[in-house]
């Protein structure tokens, strides 16, 4: 992209050096950009514009949610989400975030979303020169013995200064004396200064000595730091105390317990008495870190292990170890001793979710990114390896990223929200450790409802009872539908399907759009319309509408709103009303005459009872309750009236019945009057045929001419016998009905009854509650007809 330099004041200018590097991974794009920066700059100084370095349309930022992602727990960054410009949030300090000389790095992390992009960004942190040279102690005291010889060096306090680069420490100077003269050597990433003799020394002419020691870094203006030297000169001890080993090494794990024996050291001094007394002691130019960690016992020399070592803060110590000797004045040997830090797996994976979108429409195509994540670890090798996986058993994968341990949170599959509304992702970091430590993550992500489902009813088809005569305007019944969409892609709306003209229901029905409850138009009549069929469409309010429909079987039930008619006797004036006429001579179970009668309904509302409301005398005759016929029920007598009036009740079984009367006067003649009157009514009502036999035998004895006249017209009279035939017949449309029906002809007219069944021939006779049948008497009644011949 270029180099850029900003110059923010006399004193520094920042720089700011910015490449990317445009890679392409699955959908997403990602850059880098690195920016180099100095501490200690004011908060609000730009860094530089990210949106232009990357390319982006400033005008979308906003829209795409332009935003900074940093890795540290405290914000030092923020971005302009409506120029792009990357401004320091917080002054930042260079030693408080990075220890050393090496490069301190931040690295950001960009977002924009719609796409959903990621891009990082390196910030080197430069150094600037705000640290004075420290030494540990202001003053550092020796004691030497006077036939030390020149060119003896003494090691002098280091000076610390927290700057890197050219900003350490650079050189010591040593204030001009005759004896002394100061040198520095190289030890790891510091220079260690040194104290050199470079003239005899003789205590008699001066016995001590003190000097200024200067540390310089290499600033502009370079900045200092003075330690004050003291020279005691002693007398001789010429043998100063050995180590066995220099340096001494070992290894110990992170999580060894505090008191543990680290390594014991030991120095020896061929020295005898105080000279040869050894006491061991750390050296006093370490970090004050190695001091709180460590112990040295001066007697025995056992470092033990003081505070709790962590392998993430530093992975060796190195502890400059003296020896020194009791003489006068005392000898100090020195040695190192360098400790090793062994890492465990002590630190758990840590998942860091940069972006989450909480919902997916189900409809979502597999590969969708849901989330990006990255897992990190503080321990290294092969405790630090991160294995990263979802264990919950979901339609979602992870999908690692370019760069290590980051990974998109993509759908696997086909989602349906019908089924799970909601998902919570667990993803699970373990790391190779031994044994494996591991963390878990859980995301809750919403399954957005698309327009995917049809209404449906619970039954198809439907089928619906109603008593006719209903009250119109009111609502016959209902039908209900149910969509497993949500909001308004379930809210449904119903309406009848149009048919043909001639089936058309919408002339007399109508639904309710928001409940599916039916109303009817008009009131039904069961006698002209038993049962129809019409469809219901149901239709959701999605969009693109999605629609179902139930066909509705709709049958009229009866009710008791005919009343009985009288189709015999009837006059000829309309009325219910005859007149029979039957000889004197007729003997008990003779047939008066059949009240027929017809009742339009069906089941127990068309099932029709006869009783004798009025009779003149109950002894005589006899009703049949079931089938209206009218008989005897004893002989005349010379004391009985010759004409009797009965009045015959027909009523239905409805639970509110309804009846009928017909009236009947029965005129008692002589029998050649009642004779003659046969040839014009029916006298096959006595269709044995052993009396027309015993008929023709006795008509023989008088003429044959007469008996073939009384032949012919006996067949002439058969041939006009009603015709009873009993069906019981099966209503399909009410089942268990609890009665039968008759039909029967009477010239040429069809008639039906509805009756349980019994006898044609049972007669009910009056005061009997109907509990009495009567069974005609046959043997009877061809005396009586045998005897009717013999009087003509």
């Amino acid at each position: 992209m270029g180099f850029q330099g900003l110059c923010r004041s006399s004193d520094y200018c920042l720089y700011a050096f910015s490449v990317s590097i445009l890679l392409f991974f699955g959908n997403q794009a990602v850059a880098e950009l690195r920016y180099s920066i100095p501490e200690e700059v004011k908060e609000g100084t730009l860094i530089g514009n990210v949106a232009k370095d990357l390319g982006l349309d400033k005008t979308s930022l906003a829209d795409r949610r332009f935003r900074v992602v940093s890795g540290s727990k405290e914000t030092f960054f923020d971005v302009n989400p409506e120029s792009g410009a990357l401004h320091i949030s917080k002054k930042i300090d260079r030693e408080e975030l990075c220890h050393g000389s090496g490069a301190c790095l931040m690295e950001l992390k960009i977002l924009v979303e719609n796409p959903l992009e990621i891009h990082y960004v390196v910030v080197e942190i430069a150094d600037v020169n705000d640290h004075f040279p420290v030494f540990s102690e202001k003053e550092q005291i020796f004691e030497i013995a006077e036939n030390i010889s020149p060119g003896s060096r003494f090691e002098l306090h280091v000076a610390r200064d927290p700057d890197a680069g050219i900003n350490s420490i650079r050189t010591y100077s040593l204030s001009t004396n005759d004896h002394f003269e100061i040198e520095t050597t190289q030890s790891d990433d510091e220079k260690i200064p040194f104290l050199v003799l470079k003239k005899s020394l003789d205590r008699e002419q001066r016995s001590t000595h003190s000097l200024l020691v200067t540390a310089l870094d290499g600033g502009k203006p370079p900045k200092s730091g003075t330690l004050n030297v003291s020279i005691v000169v002693l007398d001789i001890n010429d043998n100063r105390p050995t180590f066995g080993h220099d340096p001494y090494q070992i290894e110990i794990y992170e999580n060894v317990s505090v008191g543990a024996t680290v390594i014991r050291v030991n120095a020896v001094d061929p020295d005898e008495g105080n000279n040869g007394e050894i006491e061991y002691s750390l050296g006093k130019t370490l970090a004050r870190k190695i001091y709180d960690l460590f112990e040295l016992d001066s007697l025995s020399g056992i470092i033990t292990v003081k505070g709790a070592l962590d392998f993430e803060e530093s992975e060796i110590y190195k502890l400059d170890v003296h020896a020194s000797d009791k003489g006068t004045p005392p000898l100090i040997g020195r040695s190192k001793v360098i400790v090793k830090i062994k890492d465990v797996n002590d630190n758990v994976p840590e998942i860091e979710v940069t972006s989450l979108s909480n919902s997916v429409l189900e409809n979502s195509k597999p590969g969708t990114v849901i989330s990006l994540i990255s897992v990190t670890d503080k321990d290294s090798g092969v405790n630090g390896k991160i294995i990263s996986s979802i264990i919950s058993n979901v339609p979602f994968e992870l999908k690692p990223s370019y760069k290590q341990n980051t990974y998109s949170v993509v759908t696997k599959g086909l989602l349906d929200r019908e089924e799970v509304s909601q998902y919570d992702i667990t993803i699970k970091a373990t790391d190779c450790g031994d044994p494996p430590l591991s963390t878990l993550k859980t995301l809750s992500v919403q399954i957005l409802d698309v327009n995917d489902n049809s209404p449906h009813f619970q039954q198809n088809p439907l089928q619906f009872y109603i008593i006719e005569n209903n009250v119109i305007g009111s609502s016959i019944f209902s039908v209900t539908a149910k969509d497993n969409d949500k909001n308004e892609n379930a809210e449904l709306s119903y309406s009848i399907a149009r048919a043909g003209s001639e089936k058309d229901v919408t002339s007399f029905l109508n639904v309710n759009a928001q409940n599916g409850h039916i109303t009817a138009l008009k009131s039904f009549d069961f006698e002209t319309l038993k049962t129809f069929q019409f469809q219901v469409v149901a239709t959701d309010s999605g969009t693109p509408s999605l629609s179902n429909n139930v066909t509705v079987n709709v049958f009229i039930l009866d009710q008791n709103d005919n009343a009985p008619v009288i189709l015999y006797p009837l006059s000829s004036n309309g009325s219910a009303e005859g007149v029979e006429e039957i000889p004197r001579n007729v003997h008990a179970g003779h047939l008066v005459t059949k009240v027929r009668a017809y009742d339009a309904d069906i089941g127990y509302n068309g099932w029709l009872l006869f009783s004798l409301q009025e009779v003149t005398d109950h002894s005589l005759f006899g009703l049949d309750r079931y089938t209206g016929q009218i008989r005897t029920l004893r002989s005349f007598t010379e004391t009985d009236e010759a004409e009797h009036k009965l009045v015959i009740l027909v009523k239905d079984n409805g639970n509110v019945s309804l009846s009928a009367t017909a009236t009947v006067v029965v005129k008692v003649v002589e029998p050649k009057e009642a004779f003659a009157a046969s040839d014009v009514k029916s006298a096959s009502k006595d269709d044995d045929s052993n009396v027309t036999f015993y008929l023709m035998i006795t008509l023989g004895s008088v003429s044959a001419l007469f008996i073939i006249s009384i032949v012919v017209l006996i067949a002439m009279q058969c041939s006009k016998t009603p015709d009873y035939t009993s069906k019981y017949l099966e209503d399909k449309n009410y089942d268990g009905t609890l009665c039968h029906s008759i039909q029967y002809r009477s010239g040429d007219k069809r008639y039906m009854l509805v009756g349980p069944r019994m006898s044609i021939g049972s007669t009910i006779v009056p005061g009997s509650h109907a509990n009495t049948l009567v069974l005609p008497d046959r043997r009877r009644r061809s005396e009586e007809v045998r005897h009717i011949f013999q009087i003509l």
